[in-house]
């Protein structure tokens, strides 16, 4: 499967959102560790904005932004602001209605610039960004131009990513004032995230 079109794609965000939905209570109790607990609800209700905004767009770039604006308007939170950027930036990266290998790549790597734009947090943070950095990294660097091998590779290392953050001090929002209590547990964040990439990798 050398290209993915705006459909399949469409596919992959319904499959993420349904793989979140299936995750919601899990997400809110890891976040409850150190957070509000409501992580859960918010990727949830984010990712139902994405799917609805995805449905009637007539091409790749018009799609992600139709989807970054619609989550960043009707959520709130640092989900919404980080999902919203996410979107916004594949739109920056992405045209016509179905793409290549290169231009998958292209339009991941553009997406984690625009979730830059909302964050400071990297590797090691504890947040989300232990699963995405990987993830992409790992869909920019693979040599395959098959595109269900891209997306697995994006899925593994976001998975493992993930692990990685139970044994790590959280360095961002309320998590970081709990120090070393932070220790142990996975980031909520990262485990969603993970999840996405999961499920856009199993959807082809």
């Amino acid at each position: 499967m050398n290209k993915l079109s705006i459909d399949q794609f469409r596919e992959m965000l319904g499959a993420a959102l349904v793989a979140v939905k299936e995750k919601e209570n899990y997400f809110s109790q890891l976040d409850a560790v150190t957070g509000d607990g409501d992580h859960g609800t918010a990727i949830v209700t984010a990712l139902s904005f994405a799917v609805s905004a995805s449905k009637e767009a007539p091409d790749f770039n018009s799609m992600f932004n139709e989807i970054g604006f619609s989550v960043m308007l009707n959520t709130s939170g640092s989900t919404s602001t980080l999902m919203g950027g996410f979107f916004l930036g594949m739109a920056d990266g992405s045209q016509g209605t179905e793409v290549n290998a290169s231009q998958l790549k292209t339009m991941f790597k553009s997406g984690l610039v625009g979730v830059g734009k909302n964050t400071k947090a990297t590797i090691g943070d504890k947040t989300l960004m232990d699963a995405l950095i990987p993830a992409v990294e790992a869909i920019v660097g693979c040599d395959s131009e098959n595109v269900q091998d891209i997306l697995l590779s994006g899925a593994t290392a976001a998975l493992s990513g993930a692990a990685a953050t139970v044994s790590m001090k959280a360095n961002f929002g309320r998590a970081r004032n709990y120090g070393e209590r932070s220790i142990g547990t996975m980031d909520a964040g990262a485990a969603s995230w993970a999840t996405i990439f999961e499920a856009f990798a199993r959807a082809l």
